[in-house]
């Protein structure tokens, strides 16, 4: 996080704990205000990589598993990177500013997958690095979040995964139940917009805004489950994640033969889980009446609902979930009850 920003934010009245903003003094607020009203977010959890230089689109073409060439000053793309073994390393969004593309991703797998990918640049024109610091991140969203950004910033992005560069910003239309965008700039322009959004919107910290992904069904790999689902299995292929026509990639032939020749068994749903005590990702399912040799599942991502219990993104066992009677850890756990996605699987 720049310096700058972190004093900014601190003015501001952040609580921060490992660049993280946690929230801005009543986290159980910001969860209820991301319903009804205009919200604006720090998104400094989020770490950026470069990918710049000649080769930089045919070495990502060969590492992702969604196509490269679809990822342009006017659109972004959700993506994995993958083992030979078709299992996710991470998944990212994928913009463009300038000639640099940019992958979003959580900041603690930022160093692991950074190590990994430039393991694989060989001979390639393409330079790969931590740009975190090179671009101030914000989110915004609410029921009128299209109006209240329109009057300040020209030509919004109309669709999700779309993008408008202007006035320095690169804004990104986010899928949701809600309008919501992610936007990126210098530190200036960014303080000088949130200071006017502020005006209207109340800030909130990374939880809310995860919150808001999970409403979505949109996942995100964590340290905790990292190599531990294909693609399939978290709804990729669904969310325009995975491209099988592009051709090779790494761990490609396990992600197309999934598709194409196996039978899914498991993939994700959205929960509810009776419980105030955090859960987190990786945390795992238990069904008393599972034939599973691999276990009912576990969860992807949770945070906190308005009403003191949890909503995540679960990986489960197709048929323990169409069963019901899931449990958090065992049998003595908090219930799990299954709740709708906003796409259809």
């Amino acid at each position: 996080m720049k310096p700058e920003w972190l004093d900014f934010l601190n003015d501001a009245g952040a609580e921060i704990e490992n660049n993280r903003v946690v929230s801005f003094g009543n986290i159980e607020r910001e969860q209820r205000m991301i319903h009804t009203g205009l919200v604006i977010y720090d998104l400094s959890h989020q770490g950026l990589i470069s990918v710049d230089g000649d080769d930089a689109a045919d070495f990502l073409q060969g590492q992702l598993t969604n196509d490269i060439r679809d990822v342009s000053q006017q659109h972004s793309q959700l993506s994995a990177y993958c083992t030979h073994k078709g299992r996710m390393l991470a998944n990212f969004r994928i913009f463009k500013r300038s000639d640099s593309y940019y992958l979003r991703l959580p900041q603690p797998l930022l160093e692991p997958i950074l190590k990994r990918i430039n393991m694989f640049v060989l001979m390639s024109k393409a330079v790969i690095k931590d740009s975190s610091n090179a671009l101030v991140q914000i989110g915004v969203s609410g029921p009128k979040a299209d109006q209240q950004l329109a009057d300040l910033i020209p030509d919004l992005p109309k669709k999700a995964d779309d993008v408008t560069q202007v006035n320095g910003y690169t804004i990104i239309k986010c899928p949701g139940l809600l309008p919501r965008y992610e936007i990126y700039g210098e530190l200036d322009p960014i303080q000088t917009l949130w200071q006017h959004l502020d005006v209207n919107a109340a800030p909130a910290g990374a939880g809310p805004w995860e919150t808001l992904d999970i409403l979505a069904g949109i996942p995100t790999i964590y340290p905790q489950t990292t190599e531990a689902f294909v693609p399939q299995m978290i709804n990729m292929q669904v969310i325009n994640g995975v491209n099988f026509q592009k051709g090779c990639y790494t761990g490609q032939e396990i992600v197309a033969r999934m598709q194409y020749l196996g039978k899914l068994k498991r993939r994700m749903f959205r929960v509810h889980i009776d419980t105030s005590e955090a859960v987190n990702p990786g945390d795992k399912l238990f069904s008393k009446d599972s034939k599973s040799g691999q276990g009912t599942g576990q969860v992807v991502n949770a945070q906190p609902d308005s009403e003191g219990a949890y909503t995540a993104l679960a990986v489960i066992d197709i048929a323990d979930a169409e069963a019901g009677k899931l449990q958090l850890h065992d049998e003595n756990g908090p219930a799990v009850s299954m709740q709708t996605l906003p796409y259809t699987v």
